[in-house]
């Protein structure tokens, strides 16, 4: 028998805070414990001691101190380590948060603080309706991203109210997990018969979903442009290093927000994190189609990322494009589909998602295998040697092996037709150049590299479309008759310096950059809304800088700072100074990599004993190492695994060993 004080010094008393939602209810509550206590002991001690009647379902217990969650119920007190001199908060494990996706909309919805970021977004897309979340994070801005903004207000008197979509019905506001089966690809969309958009369809998918066909539409279509005044406040970076500091917020996959510092009710960006965008299928992605094409959008305007007058010409012309048919009440995007059988629709989509095309080509792959032998110009540079040559080629594997990179340099105006291949060796990069003639060698020759990069030759059913894909987009930077502008300028209804740069809006007069935008527009005038859409993304992925992250960094044994672009298949050492790509690391070399944790140092060995170290100063070195980490994670996805993720290997290949 143990006596009263053997009791009391095998107890102790323990402080917990109760978060409630009703200020009046929020107390520090006392509990007599004791070590061998389980967490949900405690918790359910303090329930009946605060003796109100509500679902407390989604409370759990938050330690100050050690900054982590008490999840784990059935371990005791003593096993988290818990003594009497604990901070403890009783908290909801979901509170609202402010989010700003890329087409610049905020919306409100209850997300939880307790599961690490990863879960979190998973979540938060499908309450949104985008498929593959796990291409998306979370950002917290850095202070320069509202900078010029917080200018503007100073000088006004009354607040900017803005516009927020408000999702607070949202399903995990209980706690609750969103019903499985939500992607299924055999389900057939069922189209809206005024604008021919499978919002309804989506609705039906989504059916606890707080989304209305109103507000899922908002999120599926391009908001209006900005205006040419609202472009020039927004904070564009004008060096890498700029660029370097807006990728300094990258929340922790591995870690909960709660965790991580973030406040209830704070305001995060979602964004396209990985630019490795899987299996883009309209009849599913309305959503995500459009919020890939706003960041694409936004990268363009505040230029983010590079690209030629000629390129920003096209890009301006889709986007007024886009714009008017967005605005418009007739569209009809999808309504030649409106009518098709469930069946005959699932067999369709089958036969896309299989990349198999249609039947008679099938026979074709196998028994007739394209080749490809031209004279072409060829440029070779090593660090030895380079040379020229004018010969004739034969198109074969060796010249541009699997894991090769293929960069297009392309300017048609000037008739220039070249392919820049950047093939992989030991200790970085060889380039080498293809001069084509015309635009047919080119999309043929362009479309071999891209399949031989790949692994793939010829032979694969995809080669062709690609060569019409590529001569397609060659076609839209062709300029038009002057006559069929100046009508065209006569009946104007835009504004050009909105779909353009504001640096690239300065160097010319308002009419003459209409009419190049106008001209550009003549040959995407036929283009339906959501090809318009696929088109700009596809022309973003064209860039030479498509899908470079930037992070300012210091390598072992260097005295300067340098550049890391990360990229979705390489690294590249980059002069800060320069902005000139020093080396280059593919992934597929990578043998291992790691991080020191006490020196915060990036340790990456590659085949043939090659290793490179760096520590990152515009950032925390684990946001680079997960950069690495989950780029590898996303080349394992394949159609067949049926829309699920191995979340243990995203976690075991970004994690680290902290």
């Amino acid at each position: 028998m143990l006596s009263s004080t053997d009791f009391t010094s095998a107890s102790w008393e323990l402080v917990v805070h109760v978060d409630h939602p009703n200020e009046e209810q929020q107390k520090d509550v006392t509990l007599r414990v004791s070590g061998d206590l389980h967490v949900g002991g405690v918790m359910l001690k303090l329930v009946e001691q605060i003796n109100i009647s509500q679902d407390w379902s989604d409370f759990a217990l938050w330690w100050e101190q050690k900054h982590c969650w008490l999840l784990k119920t059935h371990w005791t007190l003593d096993k988290y380590g818990v003594q009497a001199d604990a901070k403890l908060l009783f908290t909801p494990q979901h509170k609202m948060l402010r989010l700003r996706l890329p087409n610049l909309k905020m919306v409100r919805l209850r997300v939880s603080f307790s599961a690490v970021v990863f879960k979190a977004v998973s979540d938060i897309c499908k309450i949104l309706n985008i498929r593959r979340s796990e291409e998306l994070s979370l950002l917290k801005p850095s202070g320069d991203y509202f900078k010029k903004k917080k200018k503007k207000d100073k000088n006004n008197k009354e607040p900017i109210i803005e516009d927020v979509l408000n999702l607070e019905s949202s399903p995990t506001a209980s706690g609750s997990s969103v019903s499985p089966g939500l992607y299924s690809k055999t389900m057939t969309p069922i189209y809206d018969p005024i604008n021919g958009t499978p919002v309804s369809s989506t609705m039906t998918w989504f059916s606890d979903s707080p989304l209305t066909e109103q507000n899922c539409s908002i999120l599926a279509f391009s908001q209006p442009p900005q205006s040419p005044e609202a472009l020039v406040d927004m904070y564009q970076p004008r060096s890498l290093v700029d660029k370097a500091k807006l990728n300094a917020g990258w929340l922790d996959s591995s870690r909960s927000l709660m965790e991580q510092g973030i406040q209830e009710d704070e305001q995060l960006l979602l964004r396209f994190k990985y630019y490795s965008f899987f299996d883009l299928n309209p009849k599913y992605d309305a959503v995500r189609i459009n919020q890939l094409y706003e960041q694409a959008r936004w990268a363009i305007l505040l230029e983010e990322i590079d690209c030629t007058e000629e390129e920003m010409l096209i890009f301006a012309a889709l986007q007024y494009h886009i714009s008017k048919l967005s605005l418009s009440a007739e569209t009809q995007d999808f309504t030649s589909e409106s009518e098709v059988d469930e069946i005959e629709a699932a067999l369709s989509n089958l036969e896309v998602t299989l990349e198999g095309g249609k039947a008679d080509s099938l026979l074709e792959d196998i028994t007739d295998i394209p080749k490809l032998a031209d004279n072409l110009k060829l440029f070779r540079y090593t660090p030895d040697v380079y040379l020229t040559d004018a010969s004739e080629l034969s198109f074969f594997p060796d010249l541009c092996p699997s894991g090769c990179e293929v960069v297009p340099d392309v300017n048609v105006a000037g008739r220039k037709f070249g392919i820049k291949l950047l093939i992989p060796v030991a200790d970085g990069m060889n380039e080498m150049y293809l001069r084509c003639d015309h635009e047919n060698q080119y999309a043929q020759w362009m479309a071999a590299c891209m399949l031989a990069s790949k692994g793939k030759t010829m032979a694969d059913s995809s080669y062709q479309p690609e060569v019409l894909n590529i001569l397609s987009f060659l076609r839209m930077k062709n300029r038009n008759s002057a006559s069929q502008v100046a009508s065209s300028l006569e009946n104007m209804d835009m504004n050009p310096e909105c779909f353009v740069s504001p640096r690239c809006a300065k160097k010319h007069k308002s009419k003459q950059l209409a009419a190049r935008i106008l001209e550009a527009h003549q040959n995407v005038a036929q283009m339906p809304l959501v090809e318009a859409k696929l088109r700009f993304i596809q022309a973003w992925q064209s860039l030479p800088e498509f899908g470079l992250t930037y992070y300012l960094v210091r390598f072992k044994g260097s005295k300067k700072d340098d550049i890391l672009g990360v990229s979705y298949n390489r690294l590249i050492k980059i002069d800060a100074a320069t902005g000139i790509p020093v080396t280059t690391w593919r992934f597929t070399n990578i043998k291992q990599w790691n991080v020191n944790w006490e020196t915060r140092q990036v340790v990456i060995e590659f085949d043939q004993n090659v290793f490179t170290a760096f520590t990152c100063l515009s950032a925390d070195c684990k946001i680079v190492h997960e950069y690495i980490g989950g780029y590898i994670f996303l080349s394992t996805r394949s159609k067949d695994q049926n829309e699920t993720l191995d979340e243990d290997l995203f976690h075991k290949l970004t994690g680290g060993q902290d």
